[in-house]
């Protein structure tokens, strides 16, 4: 499957579509918060990034490569969660949002990339982190998590396991343009690969799993070989133009974000998507390549 990647050219009924939502002739569809975390590793070729790719079956971004992530989960909100790291008011001034939000998005982050790539980003205290997570009673507790059986709290507490949300950093934060049916208010994390953990190919979301550069990955996308949806392949570009993991977490460790949403614009004698201006130039000079 190929998408098209930015700049899109959009068919004349998407553009009309565009116009009934901007003019409110339409109304859009409310959106679901959700996180997501680009989990890392050195590598050879820059930071590699880990991807899954979604079942053809799924509603949303069927075949497509994605990082791990999901909606967030009522039981998210939980405020007697085990933490570590920044506040959730820190938090909150980064990713643009309120506090009881930012704390539920930060623990969606690290709940669904457990469950989906068997990575936890959680220790027994501040500076330690779990060595490993692939032995049977940690594979029940992901299968409990995943089916909404156990909350986060309640496995951090009984496992005496804080988050560790100094691990994260932020990258991105996008929202599905008006006209879609499903819409997503998407935060993009980044985090390391934290020692002795590896990840498992454990998602029943996804066909196939890999670690690739993330530039690579995005050649790929451009070559037509791997199917991505926008967001995704514009943070390839970006964590790709990085020498190396440091580097990506030193930038994310500062960066705030504001909520991105694709809206129109001119194209030539047609019309696109618009894309955050500070990724433009990356665009502009891979499209001259």
């Amino acid at each position: 499957m190929r998408i098209p990647l930015p700049p899109v050219p959009l068919p004349d009924t998407v553009v009309a579509l565009a116009r009934e939502y901007a003019d409110g002739t339409r109304e859009p569809a409310e959106p679901r918060n959700a996180a997501t975390v680009i989990v890392l590793r050195p590598g050879d070729s820059g930071p590699e990034a880990y991807y899954l790719r979604r079942q053809v079956s799924m509603d949303f971004a069927a075949g497509m490569a994605v990082f791990p992530g999901g909606g967030v989960d009522p039981r998210d909100f939980d405020a007697q969660v085990g933490w570590a790291g920044p506040e959730p008011a820190a938090w909150a001034a980064r990713l643009g949002c309120d506090e009881e939000t930012a704390r539920a998005l930060v623990c969606a982050a690290v709940r669904e990339t457990f469950e989906e790539c068997g990575v936890l980003l959680a220790g027994a205290s501040d500076g330690e982190v779990v060595a490993d997570t692939t032995a049977d009673d940690w594979e029940a507790d992901r299968v409990a998590l995943e089916s909404r059986e156990l909350a986060m709290t309640d496995f951090l507490n009984r496992r005496g396991l804080v988050l560790r949300t100094d691990l994260l950093g932020v990258w991105d934060a996008w929202l599905t343009p008006v006209f879609e049916p499903k819409r997503y208010r998407t935060w993009f994390f980044v985090a390391e690969l934290p020692a002795g953990q590896v990840t498992r190919d454990v998602s029943t979301e996804s066909s196939s799993v890999h670690w690739l550069p993330a530039r690579e990955a995005a050649d790929q996308a451009d070559a037509g070989e791997l199917a991505m949806m926008p967001p995704t392949y514009l943070t390839s570009m970006e964590v790709g133009t990085y020498p190396d993991t440091g580097a990506v977490l030193a930038t994310a460790r500062e960066r705030s974000v504001q909520m991105f949403t694709p809206t129109v614009e001119p194209l030539g004698d047609g019309w696109t998507l618009s894309m955050p201006d500070r990724l433009r130039p990356l665009v502009s000079e891979r499209r001259q390549a």
